[in-house]
């Protein structure tokens, strides 16, 4: 890619935005909303479970959101194994078409058993994945940061992987970094991060990094300003990415002075013989 502008492209579709973002643990949709178009994403998380049934933060959330400028993911969140993924993951296409988009399926799979430390359980994700493409989704699963299983899920079919910075909601960044990279650099679909985004430069360290693009929910949503954090991150989404495709300079063990050691003013080399 030559420039920062070149598309996402996940499932056949083309993105021109790298952040994704979610729908959850707003104050209302007003500020919502307002944080999304800041983000300037567009693909949006929607966790099909809690929209079914109502639970408190995602009343309207269907009838809030303008499915014509932005792409639905339907997400399993909730689910504990792969049959309760496979199930919710045939509601969330079936939630995408009643917003009009007929042709949506993608699907962000989640399979989660840990209560405590919200891990998710890697087995289950891959059996729910090989079923759901079978079924003709887009999957996009969700998983820790494990070269080998990120591998295994590209090779039976899945659209993107997505391994995780540090636990959700901990705002610990990117701390499996050197596991996140070896993804990057043997992946031939794209490298989203998730969860654990806590603050812009996070997010910039990820694309820096090479990774394709991030989703960012709880770092936005539970800030101070959750517009103005939604603009910050864009930024540093779009500032990453300029920096990988620019070509960061290389570390180096000593000092490199930036300016010429020879032709200074003061120098024998610089007077006139």
């Amino acid at each position: 890619m030559d420039n920062y502008l070149n598309n996402l492209l996940i499932g056949g579709k083309s993105f021109n935005s790298r952040l994704l973002t979610g729908t959850g643990k707003y104050k209302n949709l007003a500020q919502m909303n307002e944080s999304l178009a800041n983000s300037k994403c567009e693909i949006v998380t929607v966790a099909v479970r809690r929209v079914q049934s109502l639970e408190a933060g995602h009343e309207g959330l269907m009838q809030g959101i303008n499915w014509k400028k932005l792409w639905m993911l339907p997400n399993t969140a909730g689910c504990t194994n792969a049959e309760e993924a496979i199930r919710v993951a045939k509601l969330g296409r079936e939630l995408a078409k009643l917003s009009g988009q007929e042709d949506n399926n993608f699907i962000k799979l989640e399979v989660i058993p840990d209560k405590i430390y919200l891990l998710p359980d890697p087995f289950g994700t891959l059996k729910a994945a090989e079923a759901l493409i079978k079924e003709n989704f887009e999957v996009l699963p969700y998983i820790n940061a494990d070269p080998l299983l990120a591998k295994r899920l590209e090779e039976i079919g899945c659209a993107t992987v997505m391994p995780l910075g540090s636990a959700i909601g901990s705002a610990q960044g990117l701390r499996n970094e050197s596991n996140i990279q070896i993804i990057i650099e043997n992946a031939k679909v794209p490298v989203i991060v998730d969860a654990g985004i806590g603050v812009p430069s996070h997010a910039a360290q990820a694309m820096e990094m090479g990774a394709d693009a991030v989703l960012i929910n709880s770092a936005i949503a539970l800030s101070g300003n959750a517009p103005l954090m939604a603009d910050a991150m864009c930024k540093a989404v779009e500032a990453g990415r300029k920096a990988f495709l620019a070509g960061k300079l290389k570390e180096r063990e000593y000092a490199s002075a930036s300016s010429p050691k020879s032709g200074v003013i003061g120098s024998t080399q610089s007077k006139i013989q």
